[in-house]
């Protein structure tokens, strides 16, 4: 079993402080959903776990089975069991999901060859059109289909934790339950899966259960409870925890999420 560990960490974009203390544990087979307002913080804790560029990490750690991963580059991160299902999946000119996975799979030690069969296998289970296994990565593709790319990439990989930014971005009613009852899915597998879902709405959970909810606001966790809490954040909003004077956060100053990394890390980033 697994266990994703954030303790207090504080994280900085130049001098603005974004995320103010956030403490929050995720173990195999759980499903934490964190809910909250625009411009509070959610996609900056998904990208300071993963090891984006352009945050400074000013206080509190993470750790995955015990492994700093603030210490290490995103690539060892995704070596170390931790994906990232992107809001806007980047696009990859000339490199093929297979081509990806299949070297992937092969920088994490393990067997490629059947590498093929289960993306194909896992196309079929969620409705993506086999004819775009081999187009250049998300390439031309619709969100929804980028987003169930991504979770195409999930099930093969099997990763010990995951962390999804606004998966249901982009999504249409088929898609998500398509997507989402793969993900659910994945939690009750023999080695859990570990399910850590960002999201605004609480309709991303008809599918995948939360087992905890956290309420998201001025870079910190306010308030957690179960899934009543989304059904209650659905009807009232988060005008409780609303600064109106709050600068929105933004990722346009990163709109490259490898940064100065090689392509050979770049490919990395999504290794379970």
């Amino acid at each position: 079993m697994s266990e994703l560990v954030i303790s207090d960490l504080r994280a900085s974009v130049g001098d603005k402080e974004i995320l103010r203390g956030v403490s929050l544990t995720v173990r195999s087979g759980e499903v934490h959903a964190v809910m909250g307002p625009n411009g509070s913080g959610k996609s900056t804790l998904s990208h300071v776990i993963t090891g984006r560029p352009g945050y400074t990490v000013t206080g509190g750690s993470v750790h995955l089975d015990g492994v700093d991963l603030l210490a290490l580059p995103a690539w060892e991160r995704a070596h170390a069991g931790l994906f990232l299902a992107m809001q806007y999946p980047t696009e990859v000119p000339g490199v093929s999901l297979e081509s990806m996975l299949v070297e992937s799979a092969v920088a994490a030690g393990r067997d490629a060859s059947a590498v093929a069969s289960a993306i194909r296998s896992e196309a079929d289970q969620i409705g993506f059109d086999a004819s775009l296994i081999d187009r250049p990565l998300n390439v031309d593709l619709s969100g929804g289909e980028k987003k169930r790319n991504e979770t195409i990439q999930l099930a093969v990989l099997q990763p010990r934790i995951a962390i999804l930014d606004e998966i249901d971005s982009g999504l249409d009613v088929d898609a998500m339950r398509a997507v989402t009852r793969r993900i659910e899915s994945a939690t009750n597998d023999t080695e859990p899966l570990g399910v850590l879902a960002i999201t605004h709405y609480r309709r991303l959970f008809d599918e995948l259960e939360p087992d905890h909810v956290h309420v998201f606001a001025d870079g910190t966790i306010q308030k957690t409870g179960g899934p009543e809490l989304a059904e209650e954040l659905e009807r009232t909003g988060y005008a409780e925890w609303v600064d109106p004077d709050a600068t929105v956060e933004t990722a346009s100053a990163f709109d490259n999420p490898f940064g100065d990394t090689t392509f050979a890390d770049a490919l990395n980033l999504h290794e379970g």
